[in-house]
């Protein structure tokens, strides 16, 4: 991939948009009130231990307002700055393919026709989370706009998985790939790094293990520990061993090296509410992390897929 005039040394999601639809493309993060089967007892009433309170919708809507104030607030502040912005509807808290499906249907078709400027929806979900008519719906919806599914993984290692209760296996997440990629639909993956017992190994083997994969965009960020989840609580009895930023720059950028050049890199640093992050500090400097990640690619002449 020639990235000429990229700001980044990988296929970076602003350049794509930018590329695709010539200006610049918000996410405006909506609140659908969904809930998650592990939350909700049907498979664990824990929940994933890593994730927040408001199931990683942190910067999302308020679930209490209709979409439409929901898209006016965030768009409001985005127009401010970008006049000719376009945006993606973008349910992120909790499984947004998960409940009634008339539910889902009503919340997507209410999302698309928010604003005429809107050019794709995107959902965060759980790769058990995509029952045939959900998955029916979604394909004739991608007929009318683009529809991006985003799909947890976080690791591909069957002890991690189960010490951190997430509740799927990596054949179910296969599936759902495969599913969602028979209908079209791009798939967006979400990986961590630094989860307990993890080597920098087990990372790169995840990393590796997505180009097997049919898959159009990768989001990455470090293990974040929070206030009021059990890892938090975990971590606050007992403290355990957590990437440094030095080691967390190191990893990515060798993860960006080994992934296919085709795969557009969505995040490599993400956000944690400020009052609930316990751990580590350092993950609060998003800026300073995609800087250190540019220049430890640069300093060792690396460029996504290089590998």
């Amino acid at each position: 991939m020639n990235y000429v005039n990229a700001q980044h040394r990988y296929y970076y999601l602003d350049y794509y948009l930018r590329e695709k639809y010539h200006c610049k493309v918000f996410k405006v993060a909506l609140n659908g009130n969904f809930s998650c089967p592990n939350r909700d007892g049907t498979i664990s009433a824990r929940g994933c231990l890593f994730c927040s309170e408001k199931g990683s919708g942190d910067f999302a809507g308020n679930p209490n307002d209709p979409l439409s104030s929901q898209f006016q607030i965030i768009r409001g502040v985005t127009g401010q700055k970008w006049k000719d912005a376009k945006y993606i509807a973008y349910f992120q808290a909790n499984s947004n393919t998960y409940g009634p499906i008339e539910k889902i249907i009503d919340l997507a078709e209410q999302a698309i026709k928010l604003d005429p400027d809107i050019v794709a929806i995107s959902l965060a979900t759980r790769c058990d989370c995509l029952s045939d008519g959900v998955l029916n719906y979604l394909g004739m919806l991608n007929q009318r706009i683009p529809v991006w599914i985003e799909l947890g993984l976080q690791t591909i290692h069957p002890e991690t998985m189960k010490a951190m209760n997430l509740g799927y296996d990596l054949e179910t997440f296969q599936k759902a790939v495969n599913d969602l990629r028979l209908r079209s639909i791009d798939v967006i993956v979400h990986i961590i790094d630094g989860l307990p017992g993890e080597t920098k190994t087990m990372m790169l083997e995840t990393a590796q293990f997505l180009n097997s994969q049919d898959i159009q965009g990768l989001k990455i960020h470090s293990l974040f520990v929070l206030k009021n989840t059990p890892l938090g609580d975990e971590y606050l009895k007992k403290p355990f061993p957590l990437l440094t930023m030095e080691e967390y720059v190191d990893i990515v950028s060798e993860q960006l090296a080994i992934l296919n050049d085709r795969i557009v890199i969505h995040r490599v640093s993400g956000d944690a509410p400020a009052e609930d992050l316990i751990e580590p500090k350092w993950s609060a400097k998003k800026l300073v992390v995609m800087n250190e990640i540019d220049k430890a690619m640069k300093r060792k002449k690396y460029r996504q897929g290089c590998r």
